[in-house]
């Protein structure tokens, strides 16, 4: 899948093909995943909303999230702890991580091959690819000679 990039007018029409609205707060979830540089969970990101002041649920940074993975302005990411963590599509463009298991050190990497593999199984079986989560588990060469 390549990287798309984003704009609220996609977002938007996106939103409006599923018969939602661009609301105010999914505007505001919107413009702060837009400017974030590191992983996030939808807890720090609710957190961040509430340190600033803004009302906003926890339940609609929920909802709006898997939106913004369908609109390709965030995928998910590697993290701490078992929750689903996220990072914006930015200038580096879609990518996989491989975590290691000691110490928890993420690397990035991108594959076209991978990329093209996967796409040739999705239209193998008729399935329409929106978006993956490909991460690779095992122990990096520092953990792995200490």
């Amino acid at each position: 899948m390549e990287a798309a990039k984003h704009s609220p007018a996609q977002f938007q029409a996106l939103l409006e093909s599923k018969g939602l609205k661009y609301t105010y707060e999914r505007k505001m979830i919107f413009d702060e995943v837009s400017h974030l540089k590191e992983h996030f969970d939808a807890d720090s990101l609710y957190e961040r909303f509430k340190g600033k002041g803004r009302r906003i649920s926890r339940d609609t940074v929920y909802r709006t999230l898997p939106l913004l993975l369908e609109s390709h302005v965030i995928q998910k990411s590697a993290g701490a702890g078992k929750r689903e963590f996220f990072e914006r599509i930015g200038r580096k463009g879609h990518h996989d991580h491989m975590i290691c298991i000691k110490c928890g050190k993420i690397i990035e990497f991108q594959c076209e091959e991978i990329e093209k593999l996967q796409e040739k199984k999705a239209q193998e079986f008729g399935f329409k690819l929106t978006f993956h989560d490909h991460r690779l588990f095992g122990t990096c060469k520092d953990c792995q000679h200490g």
